[in-house]
């Protein structure tokens, strides 16, 4: 896999890693200061961990996935 290739690249400032964990940091951590309720911070936390997890671990790799098989999809029909 191509270790070189960074989907970030190709992202808006807003869909960045910083913006993301900074947004649901924000969220997380602004339920509890705005209600001290445990349960409901902890109903808020597990979508937007869920969201963090999915674009900050599965898509990443999802793309360098991808962008590998492409290039040998591409390196294939270059030499045959």
């Amino acid at each position: 896999m191509n270790e070189s290739y960074q989907p970030w690249e190709h992202k808006p400032w807003w869909c960045q890693p910083w913006s993301i964990v900074t947004t649901g940091t924000a969220l997380i951590s602004g339920t509890w200061f705005l209600t001290h309720i445990l349960w409901l911070t902890i109903l808020v936390s597990i979508p937007v961990l869920a969201w963090m997890g999915l674009f900050l671990i599965l898509w990443p790799q999802a793309m360098k996935q991808a962008y590998a098989e492409q290039q040998t999809l591409s390196d294939e029909t270059d030499i045959g």
